[in-house]
């Protein structure tokens, strides 16, 4: 039976392809090749490694599986048009004869940054499809991806609680000489324990801060020091992104000048991160609190990136600088403040909470 276990309503799930529709319409293309893996659960509502969906103007989708897979997918998606393969060789055979059965010529692709969107998908499918004109569908599908709907809501803030239950949890937990590969664990135990599906977790312990400060098993909690943890939890896919940085007794005065500052910051991108706004003119603000903590010069450029089915998607302002010139818009869910303060010999200071914009102020879910 199509879509017995379905996470997201059929309706939505449908209204989310018609708009697709609307999109190639406008753009004049034939169909879209959807190879991303967010954008993949985004319209067929659920993960599935190795995706492949193609969404023609004229007819129904059409989704590539394994052979075998058919059953299971079937329980959870409304996609009904379903074509098999054996091998991977086999599968962008069928993609690029199923493509010139449909007569395209102009096909839009997603190219987002992200696990199972490979350039080497690009390469093989333009290798057998000379003729068929690729255009990129990425901000496309992200400007519809960008403000929630009511579902996709509900799921970031189930998200949030797992992700607060975690933080509560680790912070009783942490003690000098645990390594960060040991709090991850913990981490990685409650978060799956709590039904996130696939968690994200990163530590900064030592002395060496790191932006993406994946754990390390030589890297320790030290005596009055600081260790600062981010927390990525899932429902059904959607992320709730929270970060905290914990004082060990007594930490260096920079780190604690570093912490007060950081927290006054994030009041400030709370409160004045509202619709209408450019995101560009929160960062001046922000700067502005640094600046009077005498931490700016440690202070990574940025301050929010948006959270759906990445726990980092756009907007992402310490990435594409173009995006700080981006308008503030209701229903967008952000993380702020995601760019910390990096002190050399010191470590990361960081805290940030997932929100949701409204249209005068924003809402703390985390």
């Amino acid at each position: 039976m199509v879509g017995e276990k379905l996470r997201f309503p059929s309706e939505v799930l449908q209204s989310r392809i018609d708009r697709l529709k609307d999109i190639l319409i406008k753009r004049n293309l034939d169909a879209a090749v959807i190879r991303t893996l967010s954008s993949f659960i985004y319209f067929t509502g659920v993960k599935w490694l190795r995706p492949s969906l193609i969404v023609p103007v004229d007819g129904d989708p059409v989704v590539f599986l394994a052979k075998g897979e058919e059953e299971l997918f079937r329980k959870y998606s409304i996609i009904k048009e379903i074509e098999t393969f054996v091998e991977g060789g086999e599968l962008m055979g069928k993609v690029s004869r199923y493509l010139r059965e449909l007569g395209v010529r102009r096909v839009g692709m997603d190219f987002e940054l992200e696990r199972d969107s490979f350039i080497l998908f690009y390469m093989i499918f333009r290798n057998l499809n000379p003729t068929v004109e690729i255009h990129d569908l990425s901000e496309d599908i992200m400007n519809l991806r960008m403000i929630k709907d009511d579902i996709e809501i509900s799921y970031i803030k189930a998200a949030a609680q797992k992700a607060k239950e975690a933080i509560d949890y680790i912070k009783t937990q942490i003690k000098p000489g645990m390594s960060e590969t040991e709090i991850a664990a913990e981490l990685y135990n409650q978060l799956y324990k709590l039904g996130s599906e696939e968690p994200l977790v990163y530590i900064n312990a030592g002395p060496h801060p790191r932006v993406h400060s994946e754990p390390l098993s030589t890297e320790k909690v030290r005596s009055n020091s600081i260790v600062t943890i981010v927390v990525g939890a899932d429902h059904y896919r959607y992320y709730a992104n929270k970060s905290v940085t914990i004082l060990i007794g007594n930490p260096p005065e920079i780190a604690r000048r570093a912490y007060k500052a950081m927290e006054e910051a994030q009041e400030v991108a709370v409160t004045q991160s509202k619709t209408g706004r450019k995101f560009i003119e929160v960062m001046k603000e922000i700067d502005k609190v640094f600046s009077n903590h005498d931490v700016i010069k440690y202070r990574v450029v940025g301050y929010t990136h948006g959270v759906g089915l990445q726990v980092e998607e756009t907007p992402i302002t310490t990435i594409v600088p173009k995006h700080r010139f981006m308008e503030i818009k209701e229903r967008m869910v952000l993380a702020m403040i995601h760019s910390p303060i990096l002190i050399p010999g010191v470590g990361q200071v960081k805290i940030e909470d997932t929100v949701l914009v409204s249209e005068d102020s924003c809402n703390k879910l985390t």
